[in-house]
């Protein structure tokens, strides 16, 4: 999405407000926050980590994994090079809704619903309606093997919101990140690029 954002209480009240439905005991509910589950490819053993922090709202994020991340994905994590690390960031609403669908199915199933949502990303924004938009996230969902109740079960979930909310809002202001898509590579702060930059910071990693 390439423009700054700020991580503030008021973030998190526009993107958990449309959650109004979920029942208020979510809201008072005092029981532990639910663990964020790390979502991971690649050699978790790697002597090089890339963390990429993305929106599946962001249009430049869809491109991404269009492109350099096909290669990557080929070249580096399906071959065990890199351990390779999702974290969502949240600019609206949608991005937390599209978050908890793909995070609904499981770590398993993670990253195929993560590319249908940057596939799909221009159909199911379209309009910016929130409940064809939600409609549209349950349907990927649905296609993705997901039943009626179990979609229920997580878009109803307020203690998860709130929880994802809390975690992007800490990674983001402890990492430093502005922008999506960023990413952190050893440790190290990167903003986009074209798959030749990747794959000669990511050799130099290797080979060091």
């Amino acid at each position: 999405m390439n423009r700054r954002f700020l991580l503030t209480t008021a973030v998190a009240a526009l993107v958990t407000a449309p959650l109004g439905a979920i029942a208020q005991e979510a809201a008072t509910d005092e029981t532990a926050a639910p663990e964020i589950i790390e979502m991971v490819l690649g050699n978790p053993d790697a002597k090089v980590e890339v963390i990429e922090y993305a929106s599946f709202t962001c249009p430049h994020c869809a491109r991404f994994h269009a492109n350099q991340f096909v290669e990557l994905k080929a070249n580096y994590i399906d071959t065990g090079l890199i351990k390779f690390v999702y974290r969502e960031i949240y600019f609206d609403r949608f991005g937390l809704w599209a978050s908890m669908i793909a995070r609904c199915g499981g770590d398993s199933r993670f990253f195929g619903i993560a590319e249908v949502l940057y596939d799909q990303q221009q159909t199911w924004t379209a309009g910016g309606d929130p409940a064809q938009i939600a409609a549209n996230l349950r349907q990927i969902g649905k296609v993705a093997g997901l039943d009626d109740e179990t979609l229920d079960a997580c878009m109803s979930d307020g203690g998860t919101a709130q929880a994802l909310v809390d975690w992007f809002t800490e990674n983001s202001t402890r990492d430093g990140i502005e922008s999506t898509p960023s990413f952190l590579i050893n440790g190290e702060k990167y903003s986009n690029m074209s798959y030749a930059d990747f794959a000669e910071i990511l050799d130099a990693k290797l080979a060091e």
